[in-house]
């Protein structure tokens, strides 16, 4: 009869089986047992990461590609071996069976469904841009899955690191997005010469606002300038009236003699004067009181 040791890690739970029946479990447990009548399971108990990759469909019928990892940890490990068989081979320390990668596929299945009811509920531009929307999501929803619950699943992260639409449908995404940069490229100068537009339109009108203000001023000025000369014509006209006034009460007689009076006062002015002896003999009866 052989006795051998076993020494367990303190990242795993160890559970021994001794006929079968459950015999003691510890994190990291650390005994003596006979090979013939024991079976040895140890469960990870710390964080794993596991990566994930999946198609899915959008809303508009579009297939996309899914990439991520999560990272889990078993929070009951006894509940799990209950389940899934977590039994070693003491001398290698290798699983007996594939019961431990089909748990992660488990909770991989389970991510895929959660996030095919967030996937098919967007469209492909939406699916293409929302992966932290999405995450939060899923993982609350994997947090509160019951399949995940009664074995102790927790998920403690995950993270969508890729999304991405097939060949043709990127090419043609690709290419919306190139005409778009150059629609907004059109705009943009579009927006620019406009604004150069509205600026010379306002410069225009601020000089023929100009112009116009010069013109009413030009127009104030020949108003008041006629205005004025108006004014010295009608004064020099009342002026002379004024001065005139006095000679209308005389008789041409008087007048004429005034007359001779000033051309003889200014007689050294007059260069040549000729009287006509008919003008003479007029002005000689005027003055004398006759009138031819």
């Amino acid at each position: 009869m052989t006795i051998k040791y076993f020494k367990g890690e303190p990242s795993a739970y160890v559970i021994r089986y001794k006929n079968g029946q459950v015999d003691s479990g510890g994190e990291g447990l650390t005994f003596w047992y006979l090979p013939f009548n024991t079976s040895i399971a140890t469960v990870p108990i710390v964080s794993q990461d596991a990566r994930f990759i999946f198609k899915e469909s959008t809303q508009n019928y579009q297939e996309i590609a899914i990439q991520g990892q999560f990272t889990f940890r078993l929070s009951n490990p006894m509940e799990v071996a209950k389940v899934l068989d977590f039994t070693i081979d003491p001398k290698t320390a290798k699983y007996r069976s594939d019961d431990p990668e089909k748990l992660t596929q488990r909770v991989i299945n389970t991510i895929q469904s959660n996030i095919r009811s967030g996937v098919n509920g967007l469209s492909l531009e939406d699916a293409l841009v929302k992966t932290k929307e999405l995450e939060s999501e899923v993982l609350a929803l994997l947090n509160n899955e019951v399949d995940l619950q009664d074995i102790g699943v927790i998920v403690e992260g995950l993270h969508i690191t890729s999304v991405k639409a097939t060949t043709e449908m990127q090419k043609a995404l690709e290419a919306d997005y190139r005409e778009s940069l150059k629609r907004r490229a059109d705009q943009a100068i579009y927006q620019r010469r406009n604004a150069a537009l509205e600026e010379e339109n306002k410069l225009s009108q601020r000089e023929m606002d100009n112009d116009v203000n010069l013109e009413e001023r030009r127009k104030d000025l020949v108003d008041m300038q006629a205005r004025n000369n108006l004014a010295l014509a009608e004064a020099e006209a009342k002026a002379d009236e004024l001065k005139l006034s006095p000679y209308g009460d005389l008789p041409p007689q008087a007048l004429v003699g005034l007359a001779l009076k000033e051309w003889a006062g200014n007689a050294g002015d007059i260069g040549q004067l000729n009287i006509s002896p008919d003008m003479l003999s007029q002005l000689v009866g005027w003055v004398g009181g006759e009138q031819r």
